[in-house]
C-alpha cells in the first residue's frame, strides 16, 4: 500500500514538474507568473523543499549577492549546465561561461544537495530608475534545498558562495574601464548603467614623462590614501580623494590616470557627463560604482557649463538684451540637465560616501574656466599641473623611445627645451619617427625645438605689442 502511495505521489510530482517546465517555456510572462504562484502553493503543501530568490537589483544598484552567485556559478556552469552562454571579452585570454535562461545546475555542500536556476524575463513597463525606460529585464537566481538544512544553508553555504566568488574574482582579476556613453546590447549588462571592457593600458609611473620629484609626490600621496581607511574614519571623512589634472593638451593627463589605476590596481569609471540626463541619473551612476575605483571626468570644462558663476553673472549684467537676463544661472545642455550643484554633490555631497576607497579625477585644459566651488579641498584635494616638456621629462622619453640614458646632444636639447614650450606628446612623436636611429632622432628634435622656441618668442612679442596698444588706446 505504501509503495503504491509513493508511486502515485512520484507520478504526480513528475507531471507537475513537466507542466511547469512547459508553462515556463511557452506561457506569456503575465500568465506564467500567475501559474507559478499557484503551482508554488500547491507544491509547498507536499514538498519538503524551499526556495530562496536572489534578485539582480538591490534598490538603485546591483546586488552584491547576485554578482557573487553569478561568479560562483560561472565555473560550475561549464561542466554542469546543459545550455550555456559563452563569450570572450576583448583582451581576455579565457572564455567566460554563464547559465542560459531557465537553466538549472546542481551543487553540493558537505553532503547537502542544492539546485540553482537562472530566471530572466522582460517587461514593457516604464520604471522610474530603469536605464532603458522601454524595456526592463528582471533577472534572478532561485536556490532550492531541503528545508531541514535551512540553518546550514543560511549560516554556512551562502557565506561559502560569497567567499568562493571573491577568491575566483581575485584569481581571474582583470582591471576594467567602464563607460556610460550608450545603452549596452550585451545581455549581461543590459540593465546596468555602466558597461565595462578590459583595461590593459601600459602606462606606469616608470614610463610617465614627468619630473621625478612630481612623480614621487603623487606616488606617496596615493600610498597614503590606499592605506588610510582607519585614518579617514577617525577624522570623520568619507574615504575618497579628488585630483584635478590641468594643463595644455598633450601633457599626459590621460596617461597619468592610467598609471594611477595600474599602480593602485583600481577599475576606472569614465563618466561622459553629456550623456547624463539629470542630477538623479548622475547620482545613480555614482552609487553603481564599486570600491577601489577611479571616477574620471575628462575635459570637464567642455562637458557642461561649470564655469565661474561670478564671472557669468558679471557678463550677463553687461549685456543689454532683456532675454539674456532671463537665462538661468547655470546653463543646461540641451540633452543634459546636469547642473553645477549636481556635480558638486556628486563629488562631495551625502551620496559621495556611498562607497569607499574611490578617487575622483577631473581633467581640464583651462582651470580658469572652472567655478571655484569645484576646485576647493574636499572636492579637488590635489591640483596637479601638467605643463610643457621639461628636460627631466625628456630624459624619461628618450629612455622609453630610444633606449638611451645619455647622449652628447643632451646639453643642446637642455638649452632650448624650457623656452620651446613643446608638449611631451610632441616630443615623443619626434622620437618615434627615427626610433632606430637615436642620433638622427635627437638632431631632428633639436631643430623642432628651435623652431618652437622662435614661434613661442614671436607669440609672446605679439601679445606684448597688443597689450601696449590697448593701454595706449585707453590713455587716449
Amino acid at each position: 500500500m505504501k509503495m503504491e502511495v509513493w508511486s502515485n505521489l512520484g507520478s504526480i510530482m513528475a507531471s507537475v514538474i513537466f507542466i511547469w517546465t512547459m508553462a515556463r517555456e511557452y506561457l506569456p510572462p503575465e500568465f506564467y507568473d500567475l501559474f507559478s504562484k499557484w503551482t508554488h502553493r500547491l507544491i509547498g503543501l507536499v514538498s519538503p523543499y524551499i526556495s530562496v530568490i536572489i534578485e539582480e537589483n538591490d534598490g538603485m544598484k546591483v546586488s552584491e549577492v547576485y554578482d557573487a552567485v553569478q561568479t560562483y556559478l560561472s565555473v560550475r556552469s561549464s561542466s554542469a549546465a546543459k545550455r550555456l552562454k559563452v563569450k570572450k571579452p576583448r583582451n581576455n585570454k579565457e572564455f567566460t561561461f554563464s547559465m542560459d535562461r531557465n537553466e538549472q545546475i546542481a551543487d553540493e555542500y558537505e553532503g547537502i544537495k542544492v539546485w540553482w536556476v537562472f530566471h530572466s524575463r522582460e517587461s514593457k513597463q516604464t520604471v522610474l530608475f530603469s536605464w532603458d525606460s522601454n524595456t526592463e529585464e528582471k533577472r534572478y537566481y532561485e536556490l532550492t534545498f531541503n528545508k531541514k538544512h535551512k540553518k546550514k544553508i543560511f549560516d554556512e553555504y551562502l557565506p561559502h558562495v560569497m567567499e568562493e566568488a571573491k577568491a575566483l574574482e581575485i584569481r581571474s582579476r582583470y582591471r576594467k574601464i567602464h563607460t556610460n556613453k550608450s545603452n549596452s546590447k550585451d545581455y549581461v549588462f543590459r540593465n546596468r548603467v555602466w558597461t565595462p571592457v578590459v583595461f590593459d593600458h601600459p602606462s606606469t609611473f616608470e614610463t610617465l614623462a614627468l619630473e621625478p620629484e612630481v612623480k614621487q609626490e603623487i606616488v606617496e600621496d596615493l600610498k597614503r590614501f590606499s592605506r588610510g581607511e582607519k585614518y579617514y574614519r577617525q577624522v570623520g571623512r568619507a574615504w575618497k580623494r579628488g585630483y584635478l589634472l590641468y594643463g595644455p593638451p598633450g601633457t599626459g593627463k590621460s596617461s597619468l590616470i592610467a598609471a594611477m589605476a595600474n599602480f593602485l590596481e583600481y577599475d576606472i569609471y569614465d563618466l561622459e557627463l553629456t550623456q547624463v540626463k539629470n542630477n538623479t541619473e548622475l547620482r545613480k551612476l555614482l552609487i553603481s560604482t564599486t570600491n577601489k575605483s577611479i571616477i574620471v571626468i575628462e575635459d570637464i570644462d567642455c562637458s557642461l557649463d561649470l564655469s565661474d558663476r561670478k564671472k557669468k553673472k558679471k557678463k550677463q549684467q553687461e549685456k543689454e538684451k532683456p532675454s539674456d537676463s532671463e537665462k538661468p544661472d547655470e546653463n543646461e545642455n540641451e540633452d543634459s540637465k546636469v547642473t553645477l550643484s549636481g556635480v558638486l554633490n556628486f563629488t562631495d555631497g551625502l551620496w559621495s560616501c556611498c562607497g569607499s576607497e574611490r578617487l575622483f579625477v577631473f581633467t581640464t585644459n583651462h582651470i580658469d574656466r572652472l567655478d571655484p566651488a569645484l576646485l576647493r579641498s574636499g572636492r579637488m584635494d590635489k591640483h596637479i599641473l601638467l605643463s610643457f616638456c621639461t628636460f627631466g621629462a625628456f630624459k624619461i622619453l628618450s629612455r622609453n623611445y630610444l633606449a638611451i640614458e645619455d647622449h652628447a646632444l643632451f646639453p643642446a636639447i637642455q638649452d632650448v627645451m624650457e623656452a620651446a614650450q613643446m608638449t611631451p606628446a610632441d616630443v615623443a612623436e619626434h622620437l618615434m619617427k627615427m626610433a632606430d636611429h637615436p642620433t638622427t632622432a635627437l638632431e631632428n628634435l633639436i631643430e623642432a625645438l628651435r623652431e618652437a622656441k622662435e614661434k613661442a618668442a614671436s607669440a609672446a612679442l605679439k601679445g606684448l605689442s597688443e597689450e601696449n596698444a590697448s593701454v595706449t588706446e585707453g590713455q587716449v
